[in-house]
């Protein structure tokens, strides 16, 4: 590969990200702050899912060998709410009345609904033949076993998760700590957003995307900006390197006379693991750590598709993996014919769409790593590797989402 000895390999690259993990430590949450968060350990079952057997159906409960045998008349000896303890079936061949939810009497082995009845002066007549032995009735244990594992370590917690939580008696859960991150830009050039920008200045965008994308994740980063003067880098970078779990920095990493990051990361000790990856958009990320406060430096480039592209791929994959959780290898069908016969690995946004089983990803044309607006016309990254060859329409190829597939 022409040029492969100044460029990391993405693979290698995202081991070296890899290779700094650590995991994050457990705190306890209400389960009303849960929402959103990855579940720390295993949760079992406190006790049989369903507790009871459990009428699910409005009607009678009552022996089915009894209509069996002929009977079509059941005499009613009450009614069984959903509350109510369980009730004891005195006679076989009579009936109680039942409320979904409610405990199955005892002596009792099948629910009839009220569709398939007929009131009696003293109790029901069942119109219907046969009856069989557990029907409209949901089985103690038949969803899960008491120590049975309900949700497993590094789950995002969703509400059919706060459903689980709750049912099982957790009301505080243990779930991983977020890191505290700050999101830092740089250059003479941004100005505020509120800000009209003169010929030669641009509004600060990337700070805004880099930030928002973490308040998706739970995580509220602290802001910062600085400015092309090097004295002031290393100032704001040294005190930000003490209090900071991970920095991602967007913009000066290049090899500009003002890209003045990669020199001051060094001045105050922080190790480099790489510098320059061998992909498109996102060639000049450099990425290291600090080894006395352990921080993480994710330094992207200034462009916005680059800066966003590396955030979602390098900074989320660790994130990921601080979280206990898998790196999720996408797949995408392409819909069009594309190419890359450079030798970088390239990524190219995409539209998705979820269709017959499949996810179909069709290109959304960029001018330059510096068109953000395709970024907001897109939904997605997908990964193309170096080939002489094309990849024709139908090809699988990795996916990298950073919207809902539709």
């Amino acid at each position: 590969m022409k040029g492969a000895d100044q460029l990391t390999p993405v693979e290698k690259a995202f081991e070296a990200v890899l290779d700094s993990v650590v995991p994050l430590p457990v705190e306890l949450i209400s389960l009303e702050s849960a929402l959103g968060r990855v579940l720390a350990t295993d949760i079992e079952t406190d006790r049989d899912l369903p507790p009871y057997n459990r009428a699910t159906m409005d009607g009678i409960a009552m022996k089915a060998s009894q209509a069996t045998a002929g009977m079509m008349d059941f005499p009613c000896e009450g009614m069984a709410r959903a509350g109510d303890a369980v009730r004891m079936l005195k006679n076989p061949s009579n009936c109680i009345e039942i409320a979904t939810g409610a405990v199955v009497p005892l002596g009792a082995d099948a629910v009839v609904r009220y569709e398939d009845l007929e009131k009696t002066p003293n109790g029901f007549q069942i119109r219907i033949h046969p009856v069989r032995a557990g029907q409209n009735i949901h089985p103690m244990g038949s969803d899960a076993p008491k120590g049975a594992l309900a949700l497993k370590a590094g789950v995002s917690i969703g509400p059919a998760e706060i459903g689980v939580l709750a049912s099982v008696g957790r009301s505080r859960v243990p779930v991983r700590k977020l890191p505290k991150v700050g999101v830092v830009t740089s250059g003479d050039e941004l100005v505020p957003v509120d800000q009209q920008p003169e010929a030669h200045q641009i509004r600060s965008s990337n700070g805004y995307a880099i930030a928002t994308a973490l308040s998706g994740l739970g995580i509220t980063a602290s802001r910062h900006h600085l400015p092309d003067q090097p004295e002031a880098i290393r100032h704001t970078l040294g005190e930000l390197l003490q209090t900071s779990d991970a920095l991602i920095l967007s913009g000066g990493v290049s090899k500009g006379k003002f890209d003045f990051l990669p020199d001051a990361l060094a001045d105050l000790g922080v190790n480099k693991a790489f510098h320059r990856v061998a992909q498109r958009p996102g060639k000049p990320f450099w990425f290291g750590v600090h080894p006395a406060s352990g921080c993480r430096v994710f330094s992207l480039p200034g462009n916005p598709v680059s800066s966003f592209l590396n955030f979602q791929l390098y900074f989320r994959g660790w994130l990921r993996a601080c979280l206990g959780q898998d790196q999720p290898g996408l797949m995408a069908e392409l819909t069009t014919e594309m190419r890359n016969a450079s030798d970088l690995v390239h990524f190219r946004t995409v539209n998705l769409l979820w269709r017959e089983g499949k996810c179909l990803a069709t290109e959304v044309p960029m001018n330059s790593s510096g068109d953000f607006l395709s970024l907001a016309r897109a939904g997605g990254f997908v990964r193309l590797d170096p080939s002489e060859h094309t990849y024709p329409a139908g090809s699988r190829v990795p996916l990298l989402p950073y919207n809902p597939i539709v």
